[in-house]
């Protein structure tokens, strides 16, 4: 889509440069993974210069329980501090976790990944939890089940923001054919997630999208 769009990419994270993908080690990931497996994405921002931003995404991933057992919430304090700013708020799998405790998806409906289900909706006692959704919109705030349902949420997203014809050309440019049903999900089965929404979400509906960037 850069390739169509004036698009500006900053990729933040606690410390400006290269940062691993792979978690630290602990209970649950033991450090016994070849280093072959690890690779860096460069952080061009951290939390404290990071710029005025119009869309935010928040990955997820096991790196999530190292931050849990730190009781590092930088990432829910800075989503928290910057939410007013953005037009666009979205979460990819466990990253919805990090939406929770900032507070911004109290009394909105929203997704996670449906393996780390319990691990992440005990932070969002006041969320309208979907257990059965690849991905869910509330208002400017988009959330998806786990790892690739992202890119299903990401093409739906695009479909909004820039119309079908150029979110197909990306689609078809990757060679990707999404699924487009937000309520496909036979993962929260494979999971034995719950298939009833949390009692909240009965009685909140999605909002349209008010904003939209240029």
């Amino acid at each position: 889509m850069s390739q169509r769009r004036d698009l500006t990419l900053s990729i933040i994270a606690h410390e400006v440069g290269p940062v691993p993908t792979r978690s630290p080690p602990s209970g649950a990931y033991p450090d016994n993974q070849p280093k072959a497996l690890e690779a860096h994405v460069m952080a061009t921002h951290n939390f404290a210069n990071a710029p005025p931003l119009d869309i935010l995404l928040v990955p997820g991933g096991s790196g999530n329980g190292a931050l849990e057992r730190e009781n590092d919430t930088t990432i829910a304090d800075f989503i928290a501090a910057r939410y007013q700013e953005l037009k666009f708020l979205l979460s990819v799998c466990t990253g919805a976790k990090h939406l929770a405790i900032s507070g911004v998806l109290d009394g909105r409906r929203a997704t996670t990944n449906k393996a780390s289900w319990n691990i992440v909706v005990k932070h969002g006692r006041n969320v309208s939890w979907v257990p059965t959704a690849r991905w869910t919109q509330d208002g400017n705030i988009w959330t998806s089940s786990g790892v690739s349902a992202g890119m299903d949420m990401t093409y739906a997203f695009l479909n909004q923001l820039y119309g079908e014809e150029q979110a197909d050309s990306v689609m078809n440019g990757m060679e990707y054919a999404p699924h487009v049903d937000p309520d496909w999900d036979p993962f929260s089965i494979v999971w034995k997630v719950s298939s009833e929404e949390t009692p909240a979400a009965a009685r909140v509906h999605s909002h349209e999208c008010l904003a939209y960037m240029s």
